[in-house]
């Protein structure tokens, strides 16, 4: 498992920074955003160190189904009934703000934040 010491979403895997998890096992993890743009606003992460989109090969395809599938099952179980929204955000130019990939999924009652 690849791991950036630097990297924040990283600490958040190793346990060196708490998160409000909703889901982990040995691939991914998933947490509450700390900056909500909607009522129920979760990112979805692989455990090993993704830079982001740009990186992803192959041998990722799995990962990226699995943590796609999650939203929605994540979305149910946290009472998101009327629809979501999956977004990955790649690079400076494409929002990323995190160098980790990660996957947010965003539901609940409007109006949002933002989106």
């Amino acid at each position: 498992m690849t791991h950036d010491p630097n990297c924040l979403f990283c600490k958040i895997v190793a346990g060196q920074i708490p998160s409000k998890k909703v889901y982990e096992d040995e691939d991914i993890l998933a947490f509450h955003d700390i900056h909500p743009w909607a009522p129920v606003h979760v990112l979805i992460i692989p455990k090993r160190h993704i830079a982001s989109m740009a990186d992803v090969t192959e041998a990722e395809v799995a990962l990226l189904g699995k943590m796609t599938a999650l939203g929605p099952k994540l979305m149910k179980e946290l009472g998101v009934t009327n629809g979501f929204r999956h977004v990955i955000n790649t690079g400076p130019d494409g929002g990323q703000e995190v160098l980790h990939l990660h996957l947010h999924v965003m539901g609940g009652p409007r109006p949002w934040l933002k989106g």
